[in-house]
């Protein structure tokens, strides 16, 4: 599939377009691979792979590595982040780690702690 940024929905609307939720009670560890929409707001050790989007709740951690299409972090992310299309750092968000994206969005309030390659 061929995306757009005009094909992503904003946060506000992301809630009304999920496909699939982990919950703050669960933890996953290994590999998941999906399409549509995910919110995480458990814990995920391991590799997020989707050509859509990824959002990460304010409950949601993720370790590991993240390949997407937009990735929308409010949680706590220790991770390699490949997104193709952009990234969006929210307040409350941690970010630790290396991420490569074509446009990239950091609010006020935010913890980064890493590096961003422009691609």
């Amino acid at each position: 599939m061929n995306y757009d940024l005009k094909d992503f929905p904003s946060p506000e609307v992301v809630s009304t377009q999920v496909t699939g939720v982990l919950e703050s009670s669960v933890e996953f560890k290994g590999n998941l691979v999906y399409s549509g929409c995910f919110h995480v707001n458990g814990v995920v050790n391991g590799v997020i792979t989707t050509p859509d989007m990824l959002v990460i709740g304010e409950t949601g951690r993720v370790t590991g590595e993240i390949r997407a299409g937009v990735v929308i972090v409010y949680g706590r992310v220790e991770a390699t982040i490949e997104a193709k299309y952009r990234v969006e750092i929210r307040k409350p968000a941690v970010f630790k780690g290396e991420m490569s994206t074509p446009s990239l969005r950091v609010e006020d309030g935010v913890i980064f702690e890493g590096t961003n390659k422009m691609t």
